[in-house]
């Protein structure tokens, strides 16, 4: 039987990654990736709620953000 992975490698650009390092430099997170993880998850709540911004907002959203 296969086993499940728990973690995978995705890949962004990086002068993406350098503006996500300086973004969290002073906070909390301890790597991009901790701090990628919270705001896909965050944007899935938000996606996910029958009240939530139509499609096209979150893409404006996550383009400011730096994705897309």
């Amino acid at each position: 039987m296969a086993e499940k992975r728990k973690y995978t490698t995705i890949t962004i650009p990086a002068q993406l990654f350098e503006k996500l390092e300086k973004k969290i430099q002073g906070t909390g997170f301890s790597s991009v990736s901790d701090y990628v993880q919270f705001l896909l998850r965050e944007f899935l709540i938000e996606a996910d709620r029958p009240e939530s911004k139509s499609h096209k907002d979150v893409i404006e959203k996550l383009h400011a953000l730096g994705y897309a």
